[in-house]
Formats: structure tokens, C-alpha cells, sequence
């Protein structure tokens, strides 16, 4: 081989090398030029794929709204609350620092008494995500919605790999307190466009869910570029909406009225243990709700429901007698009623059936204004086609509010029904039967007696706040309707339910609602309970709806009560009286009403009852005294074992506060004048078996005061 045939032969080796290079190096470019001039690959978009490698995005959460009452206490609010996160990955810890759950069974064994669970659940969820290489897990809701306090008790355990993400929860700091006004929100969780998970309270009963849009606000944003090391990239874009938080709402609730009446509430829940329960509470003048409660309730942190439907504005029922105001004053105003004209009471025939009066025999030859007294049905059933036909009934019962919503801020409110047409329909809905109506419709209507025949338009919101202006985007009017009925009317309509309770007559249905010194006019009711499975009306002794429907002073009405109780366990009007009249007199001392009887020259001041279990009985009686407290102490020890009312209620000045101490032991009390509830409070606190006869306040025991029980079981007597 000569010399440039072997020189040829050694360049072919690195031109093939460098063809190899070339294809390679063309290929790349290629796939360079592809890559730089096509806006996808693979069916992924390179732009949004890098973008969303170095974008942060994150949603600003606004803060929901707070509720207040009618003087600016915290009725609902935000608070902080945590989730609880376990780090199982091994790569967090060092050789100096464990960061990591190492021992699983011992942070099982610590987390499981504060998370109020068992050790071997806990366990589980670790060892399961462990075995499935998770980096983290959590522990469902076991481990949402913690407090700061049980947080502090979880990192006072020093366990490694345990630790927390903050979030937010709805709080009710008073509990079961005018629940069905404020209701609930809770959070729920969901996922967003992006598939990140988001959480978000939302309300889903009461102004909580009447009010949801006003509380939530609007979510903001932020958008930024980041380096690999989590950093925010300097000069790059970011783009930012700020969070716009809820509004808050300040309601009419008094919370001091609020408390007079769940207090009484809880006397009857207590005492008669009837179905359902409610005490509603109006401002005459303006139509503020001032109190709204309810048996049974529900404590929203927990929402223990047992039912969804809100007393006030829901429910429906039979309202019974205190019907027979709206048929007297329809007579009235139609000129034709007379009311010293007699009829004769006990039964009357109305087509195919028998109307009797509520005590079957009736009271004679009686005349209509003393019908109203007695409460007689024979009495509203003979005014119809007398004075007043069935399509005059039914039409002022609807000009008075009846069968429609009252247009009340709250949501779900039901109409009730006026669904009468035959002579015995009509007949019995003159005295309430037949007819279904709401708590806050006969606030309505009676509104239009405390304000010369003009109703008013009852109200739960007071105001809405912006927080982010501080300027008031609504505020409460009061809504006068036209004037519905004559002043002659009201006069005399007014006359007869104060007839009802304060008139000397033995036989006047409302005379266990007069308190000496006042001047409260009202109307009972007692209602039979439809069956729906018979197509009949209940027949049991106690298988009734009792209602009061009052107001006071007479003249010139401020506060407007509705209470009705649902099959208590006793067959008595009388369940509601004794704490009806506690719940005006609270009231009354509280609005320095009726100065010359609630002690006129010493101001009304409202306490909210401390422990005094354990303490030395001299220092609560002038601690007490001190803030015109009235103190009753049972037995001669030295230090107090048990109270009543309990703590953290609230009582007002002249109020009393029982103290049981320790040298109480089988003494008996002087139970003279004490009320029902406060009598079987103190029996039961001193281990003293009773049996209870009559209603009312106590006036005769069958063990003398100071004497030994032994064992015995006393006799209490009562009486109006």
C-alpha cells in the first residue's frame, strides 16, 4: 500500500466519527427548534408547565364576619384552630436531631389522652402511612379543629415529627344561647380548579346561613415566581388581590333578657319535661327581638340538633285561645259586638258536632266580655253568624298577619295555614283550632295592641358593619304597617285581657299571671294536639299546647312576651305561669320598669354568679351583699358545697342565690314562699325525698323547719 492510498484508508475512521457527531448534533438541534417553536410537547404545554414549576399560588382567605348582640358581646366568632400533622419520612432527620416519628407507639400512647381516642387507632393511621412511604400523614377529624390550648399540651410532649397547620373555626363563645337565631357554620372542605384543597366556613343555620354572603367576604390571591429553593425570584411578576373580610352583624338579642329567659326555659325543661318549650321576647315599640329560647336546643359547637326547625319562625302549631283576641277585636271592628249581651255557655251545636267549653260545663248565662275572661269557646263560636260570619274571620286573621310570613330577617319562615270553610272549621278557628301559626306572627299581631293598632315588622338585625370602611351598610327601620284597627278597638280589647289576669274573679284563666304592682295585660291559651295517624285529636290528660300571650305595662306597652309548652308532664295551664312572671319581673328590674315596685331608689345591676364552692361562707355572703344580692343559707357550716343558681349565671340586684354548706346535712329548710323550681333545686342538693301537691310557691311543709329529716320523705304543698 503506498502512502496516500494508506493516508486516505486512516481518514476514513474520524469522518465516520465525525458523520456520527453531525447526525447527533442535527438531531438535537432539530429537537431543540421543535421544542423552542411548538407550544406543546408530549400534549403538555411547555409555557404553563414551567410556569406552574416556579408559580406560587395561594388563596388569601377573608376572615368571616362576627356576630354581636344588641350591645356589642360576641355572640360568634373566628378562632384559630389547628390540624395535626405526623412527619414519617426519615430524610427530615439528621444524626443531631430527630425530625421525624420514630417510636410509633409511644407518640400513639402520649397523643391518644389529649385527642380523647385510643392509641391502637392512631397507631394505625401512622403504621399505614408509613408502610405506603408518605412523607406526612393526618389523623382525620381526630386531629382537626384543635384549640390552642390543646395544641400547647401536644408540643409540651416534646414528640418528634409532630406538628400542626393552622387554620380556622367558627366559635360560639356562649354555647347554647339563642341558637336558633345565630345558628351555625362549619367548615367544609373542597377542591378548587386547580385540584388544591381548600377549606371554607360556610353557615348552614340562623343568620349564620340567612346572612352567609355578608359574612364569608371574598378570598383574595397571590401569584409569584419562585427559585428551587422555595425563594421568591427579585423583579419577577406578582400579581395580589387582597382578602375582603366578612361584615359583621350586630343583632337585637339582649343577651341579659337572652339569659332571663333561657333560665326559665331550663326551670320548665326541668320541672314538667314537655316536648318542646319557647319563650319569645319583643320590643313593643320597635320590634327587636330581644330574646328567643327554646327546649329543646343545641349547642352550635357541637350542633347536637335534634331539630332544625327554629321556634320562632318554623315552627307551627295549633295556637288554642290566645286566638280569641283577633275574634273579638274582628267583632269589634265590624261595630256589631256587644259585649254585655249573655249567651249561654257549657255546649253549643255547630252542624254535626259538639263545641264545649274547656271545663265542660260552663258557667250559665254569662255575658261575652266575661266569655273573654273565662275564655270560653261557646262564647267565640256563638259570635260566629251572630256578630261576625266565617269570610269576616278569615279575613281579619289574615289582615292581621296570620297565614302569611311576617317578613322577618330570618330565613326558613314558615306561613302557617288558615284553611277553614266549613261551619265547624269556622267555629273552632275562632278559638285557635284547626289553624296553625307562628311564635313570631302572634308577636306581630300583639305588636298592633301595644301600638294603638299599627303592627310593626318583627326584627333580628340590628345592624351590619363593613370592618374594612367601618361604615354601617344597613340599619334596622322600624316598619309601621297602615292602621288596622280602631283605637276603640284597642282600648277595649286591652281592657279584657287585663280582666283576664288581673281581675278579682276566681274564675279568670290568667290570674296566675299577675305580679302585684304591675299592670300586664294577656290571654291564655290550651290547645288540642292533632294525630295524624287517627285523624283525631289527642285525648290524654297532659296531650295539650299551653300559651301565654301578654304584654306590659297596659297603657303604654314596651316588652311583648309569646310562650307555649308542648305536652308537659303535667295537665296544667300552670306550667308556664311561675316562669313567665319570674322572666317580667327580671325584665322589669333590668329596664328599671315599674320603679315604685323594683326597688326605685337603688339602681339595677346584673351579676354573673361566680364558683363559690369551697369558699368560706361569710366571704360569698358579702361578696353578694355587696352587689344587693340576696343570700339564703342552708345549714351552719362554714364553707359553701353547693349553689344555686349555678355559676356563671347571671341574677340581678334583689335577686336571691341559695348556698347549701357543710353543716347542712339532713336539716330541713324553710321552704316557705320558695317557687317550684327553687324548692325541688334545694330538696334535691340536701338528698331530701319530697312528693310535691299544687303549683305556685310553697306554703306549707309537712317537716318543720330545722328539724332532722331522718330519711323521711316531706310533703310540700303549693299555691298560687
Amino acid at each position: 500500500m503506498n502512502k496516500k492510498a494508506k493516508k486516505i484508508n486512516d481518514w476514513k475512521y474520524p469522518r465516520k466519527v465525525f458523520l456520527v457527531f453531525l447526525v447527533i448534533i442535527i438531531i438535537i438541534f432539530v429537537r431543540y427548534c421543535f421544542l423552542a417553536l411548538s407550544p406543546s410537547v408530549n400534549g403538555r404545554n411547555i409555557q404553563t408547565f414551567a410556569a406552574n414549576r416556579n408559580t406560587v399560588s395561594k388563596i388569601l382567605t377573608a376572615s368571616r364576619g362576627t356576630i354581636y348582640d344588641a350591645t356589642g358581646n360576641i355572640l360568634a366568632n373566628n378562632v384559630t384552630s389547628y390540624t395535626l400533622i405526623a412527619y414519617l419520612d426519615e430524610s427530615r432527620s439528621t444524626k443531631t436531631q430527630i425530625n421525624h416519628v420514630k417510636d410509633i407507639d409511644k407518640t400513639a400512647e402520649a397523643l391518644a389522652g389529649i385527642l380523647g381516642t385510643d392509641a391502637e387507632t392512631l397507631k394505625q393511621i401512622m403504621q399505614k402511612g408509613k408502610d405506603q412511604n408518605k412523607y406526612q400523614v393526618e389523623f382525620g377529624t381526630i386531629g382537626r379543629n384543635l384549640s390552642e390550648l390543646e395544641k400547647t399540651e401536644i408540643e409540651n410532649l416534646n414528640l418528634p415529627g409532630i406538628d400542626f397547620e393552622e387554620s380556622y373555626s367558627r366559635y360560639y363563645p356562649n354555647g347554647d344561647f339563642a341558637s336558633y337565631i345565630v345558628g351555625y357554620a362549619k367548615t367544609n372542605e373542597y377542591t378548587d380548579k386547580t385540584g388544591k384543597l381548600v377549606t371554607s366556613i360556610d353557615g348552614e343555620l340562623g343568620i349564620e346561613a340567612k346572612f352567609n354572603d355578608e359574612l364569608k367576604g371574598t378570598d383574595g390571591y397571590q401569584s409569584y415566581q419562585q427559585d428551587r429553593f422555595g425563594y421568591k425570584i427579585p423583579d419577577t411578576k406578582e400579581e395580589k388581590i387582597d382578602a375582603i373580610d366578612g361584615k359583621n352583624i350586630y343583632l337585637t338579642i339582649d343577651s341579659s333578657i337572652q339569659r332571663f329567659a333561657e333560665t326559665e326555659i331550663k326551670n320548665i325543661e326541668s320541672e314538667y319535661e314537655p316536648e318542646w318549650a319557647l319563650i319569645e321576647v319583643m320590643d313593643a315599640k320597635t320590634g327587636d327581638i330581644l330574646a328567643s329560647s327554646s327546649s329543646p336546643s343545641f349547642n352550635p359547637n357541637i350542633r347536637n340538633i335534634v331539630s332544625y326547625e327554629n321556634p320562632l319562625v318554623t315552627k307551627v302549631f295549633e295556637p288554642g285561645s290566645t286566638m280569641k283576641i283577633y275574634t273579638y277585636m274582628c267583632a269589634m271592628e265590624k261595630e256589631t259586638y256587644n259585649g254585655d249581651e249573655t249567651f249561654k255557655s257549657g255546649s253549643i251545636e255547630v252542624a254535626d258536632a259538639t263545641i264545649r267549653d274547656w271545663n265542660n260545663t260552663g258557667w250559665g248565662e254569662i255575658t261575652y266580655d266575661k266569655g273573654f275572661e273565662y275564655s270560653s269557646n261557646v262564647g267565640v263560636s256563638t259570635m260566629i253568624n251572630h256578630f261576625i260570619d266565617g269570610d269576616e274571620l278569615k279575613d281579619c286573621f289574615k289582615k292581621y298577619g296570620f297565614g302569611e310570613a311576617t317578613g322577618i330577617d330570618m330565613s326558613k319562615e314558615s306561613s302557617g295555614t288558615l284553611g277553614f270553610k266549613y261551619p265547624v272549621e269556622i267555629a273552632n278557628a275562632a278559638f285557635g283550632q284547626g289553624i296553625n301559626t307562628t311564635a313570631v306572627q302572634h308577636l306581630k299581631a300583639l305588636s298592633m295592641i301595644a301600638n294603638d293598632g299599627y303592627e310593626v315588622t318583627p326584627h333580628v338585625v340590628k345592624k351590619i358593619v363593613d370592618p374594612n370602611t367601618g361604615k354601617t351598610t344597613y340599619k334596622r327601620k322600624v316598619e309601621k304597617s297602615d292602621r288596622l284597627v280602631k283605637q276603640s278597638t284597642i282600648d277595649k280589647i286591652k281592657d279584657l285581657m287585663y280582666n283576664v289576669v288581673n281581675s278579682d274573679d276566681p274564675e279568670a284563666t290568667g290570674k296566675r299571671y299577675k305580679i302585684e304592682g304591675f299592670d300586664v295585660i294577656g290571654k291564655t291559651g290550651t290547645s288540642q294536639i292533632y294525630n295524624e295517624k287517627t285523624g283525631g285529636y289527642l285525648t290524654g290528660d297532659n296531650d295539650y299546647i299551653y300559651s301565654f300571650a301578654g304584654m306590659f305595662p297596659k297603657d303604654d306597652p314596651e316588652i311583648i312576651i309569646y310562650a307555649a309548652v308542648r305536652r308537659p308532664n303535667v295537665g296544667s295551664s300552670s306550667v308556664l305561669s311561675t316562669s313567665i312572671t319570674s322572666l317580667m319581673q327580671n325584665i322589669a328590674k333590668y329596664k328599671n320598669m315599674f320603679t315604685d315596685v323594683t326597688q326605685n331608689n337603688s339602681s339595677v345591676t346584673a351579676l354573673t354568679l361566680d364558683t363559690y364552692t369551697n369558699k368560706y361562707t361569710s366571704d360569698v355572703t358579702t361578696e353578694l351583699a355587696s352587689n344587693n344580692i340576696q343570700t339564703v343559707v342552708i345549714g351552719n357550716g362554714d364553707k359553701i358545697i353547693s349553689q344555686y343558681p349555678n355559676a356563671g349565671e347571671e341574677v340581678l340586684s334583689y335577686d336571691k342565690v341559695f348556698l347549701i354548706t357543710n353543716g347542712s346535712e339532713g336539716i330541713m329548710p324553710d321552704l316557705t314562699g320558695y317557687s317550684r323550681s327553687e324548692a325541688i333545686y334545694l330538696l334535691k342538693a340536701l338528698n331530701i325525698n319530697y312528693e310535691l301537691t299544687g303549683y305556685g310557691h310553697v306554703t306549707a311543709q309537712s317537716i318543720k323547719a330545722g328539724d332532722m329529716v331522718n330519711g323521711n320523705t316531706v310533703q310540700i304543698t303549693l299555691s298560687e
